[in-house]
């Protein structure tokens, strides 16, 4: 009599979930059940349901196959208390990013089933590359509450905050004067000294005289060629007079993975989001003491460097961090032909360095992340690992050792961090069409890489990219921390609810670095003391 109630249970719990049970899968989830008591019996039977709901299945009848699978994986759950996909720690490279298109009818993103792209990639790759940026900011912009259409019976004065955006060919097709117009575009510099604002639609030569006799005119960040910008003003006799340009307004993380529903859009071997793992959440709030360091410019050709590398190693040993991500460039100058040889010398050093604190190398990973004058591959984003041929022999020495590409992604638990080596702050500084007169450059910085939802807003000729591979550099939905190793001083920023931290040169800031304390989500400015 047990027996059919449980197999009952077990029938009405699968239907409610959309699942069809085949007769011998029923049977062997009665076998597996029958020593378990009722309590426990419905815990497990959520347990197989939301492993199968994760599953790529092609039908909704469950064969006997996928609950041998399920139970096998079920069970190695409890013993870890995690599932396989659910990783503390995992180094996710830029070149397996999933990639995502933004279905207009259904409103909503797709991930691409298509097969990976190649490095040289063909020229259609390049359109593609602002034609994908423009579709995420148009239509992120177009639900932000300022540019939603009013509802009729809304109060005057909430209708009277609305505005609308037109598209350019909007303005191409009126003969006549147009005031108070907004437009969603990208500046472009088409012909020396003219800037134009394009979109899909088309293009319209920009008169920015007005907004540049008024610095007002110029909301907060830095604006360069190739960024998208809301221009306001007036149309006429085919110019666009400019009165104001402002950045496309950014969006929460947690309002953007609406549009995403539980897929993993970060990477790495999940196929949901770990930023919904109840057990994860619970791993990363238990553990107080964790942390990730993060330093640039590790000189291991320098003397001083090492030593102070030994100092830091020795300040950690006995509360060892997740991890230490270690930023290039990894030598103090190119050297030519031998630069390969050398950087191998000294990693060879640096892991002989390491291994004399056993609980950093039990309990830490290190991450190595190339910088732009590192062997052997060219200054193009995103950048491939350091070559196995230099690091095999570190590697060997150190298996909790990762070579990650610039940039690269980092998980811990529920939490999302993107670490770049590049000098995007100079970068910007230095090709931006108005430098602000007001306010800290690491808060226009950071407002300009989280309202554009990408790294490198710039142009190709200033910032080299991979044209298939701009989706690895994407910030939407907004991760928790970036971390943008710069030359420029070190600093930290923070907008919608994203950190923006730059550690600086690790021997030219006198050895400070930043330490990421995830229970708190704070970082924190670290020294080492002087001689």
């Amino acid at each position: 009599m047990d027996d059919v109630n449980l197999r009952k249970k077990i029938d009405t719990t699968f239907k409610l979930y959309g699942f069809t049970l085949r007769r011998d899968a029923q049977n062997l989830l009665v076998d597996q059940l029958r020593p378990v008591t009722s309590t426990e019996r419905q815990e497990w039977l959520e347990r197989f349901t939301e492993y199968i709901q994760k599953q790529s299945l092609e039908s909704a009848v469950i064969e006997k196959s996928v609950i041998e699978t399920t139970v096998k994986a079920s069970f190695e759950c409890l013993r870890s208390g995690l599932e396989k996909t659910e990783t503390v720690f995992s180094v996710i490279s830029s070149f397996e990013i999933p990639r995502f298109s933004y279905d207009l009818e259904r409103k909503k993103f797709i991930k691409s089933n298509d097969p990976p792209p190649e490095l040289f990639a063909p020229p259609v790759d390049k359109a593609s590359i602002y034609r994908n940026r423009y579709t995420i900011l148009q239509q992120r912009t177009a639900r932000h509450e300022l540019f939603t259409p009013v509802v009729v019976g809304t109060d005057s004065d909430v209708a009277a905050q609305k505005f609308r955006l037109h598209p350019v060919e909007f303005l191409l097709s009126f003969a006549g004067k147009l005031d108070n117009v907004i437009v969603l575009g990208m500046l472009a510099q088409l012909q020396e000294g003219r800037f134009f604002l394009e979109d899909p639609t088309g293009i319209v030569q920009l008169d920015l005289s007005e907004a540049i006799s008024f610095f007002t005119a110029y909301h907060t960040g830095l604006y360069c060629e190739n960024c998208f910008v809301l221009a306001e003003g007036w149309y006429e006799d085919r110019i666009f007079y400019i009165q104001g340009l402002g950045f496309p307004p950014a969006e929460s993380s947690k309002s953007s993975r609406a549009y995403y529903g539980n897929v993993n859009t970060f990477g790495g071997p999940s196929t949901v989001s770990l930023k919904t793992s109840s057990k994860l959440l619970k791993h990363e709030q238990e553990n107080q003491d964790a942390m990730i360091i993060f330093l640039a410019d590790v000189w291991l050709d320098q003397f001083k460097v090492m030593e102070k590398l030994r100092q830091l190693f020795m300040g950690y040993s006995e509360c060892p961090p997740v991890a230490f991500v270690m930023m290039g460039n990894f030598l103090s100058c190119q050297s030519g032909s031998g630069q390969s040889q050398l950087l191998r010398k000294h990693l060879h050093a640096l892991a002989d360095l390491i291994l004399q604190f056993p609980d950093l190398v039990q309990k830490s990973q290190f991450v190595l992340v190339p910088g732009p004058i590192d062997p052997a591959c060219p200054n193009i984003l995103p950048r491939p690992a350091l070559p196995s041929h230099i690091a095999e022999e570190f590697l060997s020495r150190l298996p909790s050792a990762v070579l990650a590409t610039n940039p690269c992604r980092l998980q811990y638990c529920t939490q999302e961090i993107i670490v770049v080596r590049q000098d995007l702050v100079t970068k910007l500084c230095r090709n931006t069409i108005h430098f602000p007169s007001s306010g800290e450059i690491a808060d226009h910085f950071a407002k300009t890489i989280l309202c554009q939802a990408h790294l490198t807003p710039l142009p190709l000729s200033v910032c080299p990219l991979y044209w298939a591979f701009d989706t690895a550099l994407q910030l939407y939905p907004l991760p928790d921390v970036i971390v943008v190793a710069d030359t420029f001083n070190a600093f930290n920023s923070s907008y919608m609810g994203c950190i923006v931290t730059n550690p600086g040169s690790f021997p030219k800031s006198e050895f400070s670095f930043k330490v990421y304390i995830p229970t708190s989500r704070q970082i924190e400015d670290s020294q080492l003391p002087s001689d």
